[in-house]
Formats: structure tokens, sequence, C-alpha cells
């Protein structure tokens, strides 16, 4: 596998709190599903 630059990670915003969010490698095989950015954020997703 080729190394990829920080700066050239996919990047989402997230559903509760608007703010930008990148790639991480725990995420690779649901990148599609990730909503949020932080388990905080996802624990709170119904206040938004």
């Amino acid at each position: 596998m080729k190394a990829i630059k920080k700066q050239n990670l996919p990047s989402k915003i997230c559903l509760v709190c608007n703010r930008p969010f990148n790639w991480r490698k725990k995420w690779a095989k649901v990148w599609a599903d990730v909503k949020y950015c932080s388990d905080k954020c996802r624990n709170n997703k119904s206040a938004s």
C-alpha cells in the first residue's frame, strides 16, 4: 500500500458540531458510514 500524505486524506463535516474531521485508519472499512467526529458527538446526535 502506498502511503498517503496527511494533507491529502479525505475529510467530512460532523453532523453535530459542524467541524471538519479527517479519515482515520480505524475507519478504513466503514468510512462511508462515518457521520460523527467523535463518540461525544455520536452520543449527542439527538441534540442537533
